[in-house]
């Protein structure tokens, strides 16, 4: 009987965990809650910039990038700054795509040394790396 009733009320939290009704597996279940960890890691949305070259012809290169920060006050930080961050990235692919030679392979780890002085320099101190994804060239 005792295994039934446990069943059932295993049910009946997870049903209600769908639901939205119940605040977590954990509390649902009769255990304790985890805690969560902190996020770690978010990423910004693309970064696009675009530069006519000297003969006259646009360029556009785009990049994916991220902020990782392992101290829960330097990443609250980070995400309340993303608007600055993310003109800081800009300015920093701007001018590094205006430079850039046509067919020339763009060389991602100045750009991302460049992009960690821009963060360290909006944040007001290091802590938060700068993490940088797929990045094209048109």
């Amino acid at each position: 009987m005792r295994k039934a009733m446990r069943r059932t009320l295993a049910l009946l939290a997870a049903v209600l965990t769908l639901a939205g009704l119940c605040p977590s597996p954990a509390l649902a279940s009769g255990g304790e809650a985890k805690k969560e960890a902190p996020p770690t890691y978010f990423a910004l949305p693309t970064i696009t910039a675009t530069a006519i070259r000297r003969d006259g012809r646009k360029g556009v290169m785009t990049l994916e990038t991220g902020i990782e920060a392992k101290d829960p006050k330097v990443m609250e930080h980070a995400q309340a700054s993303t608007p600055r961050l993310r003109a800081a990235f800009a300015q920093v692919l701007m001018t590094y795509a205006s430079g850039l030679r046509r067919g020339a392979v763009p060389d991602l780890d100045y750009v991302g040394a460049e992009m960690q002085k821009a963060t360290d320099r909006v944040l007001g101190k290091k802590g938060a790396k700068v993490l940088l994804g797929s990045a094209m060239v048109n």
